[in-house]
């Protein structure tokens, strides 16, 4: 069984810093890509951060310089160190991987960017 379970959201300050957490089971993401998404209110879903089995690193645009995703192979663990947080950033991030029987998502968990 495939399991992703995201942690570390929550409410922070224009300016702050947040990490987020993905946690997995039943899949080795050092094998793996995994992704981190998010979705704003009235906002389609986009992908902000990705880390490839090779650990190549790729970002959107927006977050280029203030987001860094990083994995502990240890702890099966992807994170997503996020800095200089802005109004724009807000919305539901959601972890993503895939493997050779398919794709999987995690519940999503809330960043909220106060003015």
């Amino acid at each position: 069984q495939v399991q992703l379970v995201e942690s570390g959201g929550g409410t922070v300050q224009a300016g702050g810093s947040l990490r987020l957490s993905c946690e997995g089971s039943g899949i080795r993401f050092s094998d793996n890509l995994v992704e981190w998404y998010r979705q704003g209110s009235g906002k389609e879903r986009e992908m902000v951060a990705r880390i490839t089995r090779g650990s190549a690193r790729n970002y959107a645009d927006s977050v280029k310089g203030r987001f860094f995703i990083d994995r502990d192979d240890a702890k099966n663990t992807v994170y997503v160190q996020m800095n200089n947080l802005q109004n724009e950033d807000t919305g539901v991030y959601t972890c993503h991987s895939r493997d050779w029987r398919g794709q999987y998502w995690g519940q999503g968990t809330q960043v909220t960017v106060s003015s």
